[in-house]
């Protein structure tokens, strides 16, 4: 009998050490690549780290942002599990057979566009003449410019561009150029709070084709191949969290400020209810990418020779992995 009680006791301690160790067992790590600094861009991540949507599905969020070695390049490199980029860099890095893939999009339009002070009379491509560009670099950044300027006959040597990295645009704009490519819902916000009067020009009001998707979301094909369980809840955390920002703006854009103090609230709320109201807009679902969106900007890039006609842009994104 007392054999029995033994083992009986012996028995309970391992079950309950094994419960315990599951109990204890660690999330699993997941480094999230910003483009840029914290933004309203990015609340979706963020919110999942603050409700803990992460956690729920065994994920622990390590969000990185402004990553200076270029987030395509370190995610192809293993260097991260997903990062935040742009359509016009995914199809670029298809030419260089980086192994990326676009897994979800942020907005369902393009929200970015050329802002200028309004003084400068700055309306359409033909003004850039001789003008103040501030860059950040890119390779297809450039030649959408040259392409524009070409179409309003414009030559595109004219052009000083600057590249201005992550120097503030408001201030570069008052100082050093005369232009720049912004997310209105950034920096189109933040001028309207400081009074100061934009002349915006959203891409597609010059080509419809260039209605690209930007930011998105990016993981590694190799990743998504062998991992495709894990890619999936990431995605199911992060869609969780930015429908969750699409209903509750301004409590996520509180959520996004307790990871980024340094940015005005009243501003983060302002910007989020701008930008909330356009993540999903036409799309039932967050996330979802639709093929012509992609066919059309890579006709355009093909039609002006800035990717080669035989690309097969149908690899550069997938909505298999969203819930």
């Amino acid at each position: 009998m007392r054999k029995l009680v033994m083992c009986l006791v012996l028995l309970c301690c391992v079950v309950i050490g094994a419960g315990c160790s599951v109990g204890k067992k660690e999330s699993r790590k997941v480094t999230v690549l910003l483009d840029w600094t914290p933004n309203t861009n990015h609340t979706g991540v963020y919110v999942a780290k603050k409700l803990g949507l992460d956690k729920q599905r065994g994920l622990d969020f390590d969000i990185i942002s402004g990553s200076e070695g270029g987030v395509a390049q370190l995610v192809a490199s293993n260097k991260a599990e997903v990062g935040f980029s742009y359509q016009e860099e995914v199809t670029y890095a298809m030419t260089k057979n980086l192994p990326i893939k676009a897994v979800a999009t942020i907005f369902q339009h393009n929200t970015s566009g050329f802002a200028s002070l309004a003084s400068s009379s700055i309306s359409t491509p033909k003004d850039f003449k001789g003008k103040r560009y501030g860059g950040f670099g890119t390779v297809i950044e450039e030649e959408i410019l040259r392409v524009l300027m070409e179409k309003y006959q414009v030559d595109f040597s004219s052009l000083k561009i600057i590249n201005i990295g992550a120097a503030d645009f408001l201030t570069s704009l008052e100082r050093d150029i005369d232009f720049s490519w912004i997310f209105y819902g950034w920096d189109g916000i933040r001028a309207q709070r400081e009074n100061k009067q934009l002349n915006f020009m959203l891409l597609q009001d010059f080509d419809e084709r260039i209605d690209f998707y930007t930011p998105v979301l990016i993981m590694n094909t190799t990743f998504l191949e062998e991992q495709k369980d894990l890619a999936k809840r990431i995605l199911e955390a992060v869609t969780e969290g930015y429908e969750y920002a699409i209903q509750h703006p301004k409590e996520a854009a509180e959520m996004l400020h307790e990871y980024a103090p340094e940015t005005d609230l009243e501003f983060l709320i302002a910007s989020q209810e701008y930008v909330s109201a356009r993540y999903s807009e036409d799309q039932e679902k967050w996330g979802v990418m639709k093929p012509e969106i992609w066919h059309n900007f890579t006709a355009f890039l093909q039609e002006n020779n800035i990717v080669p006609l035989d690309l097969e842009i149908d690899k550069a994104y997938t909505n298999d992995y969203l819930p």
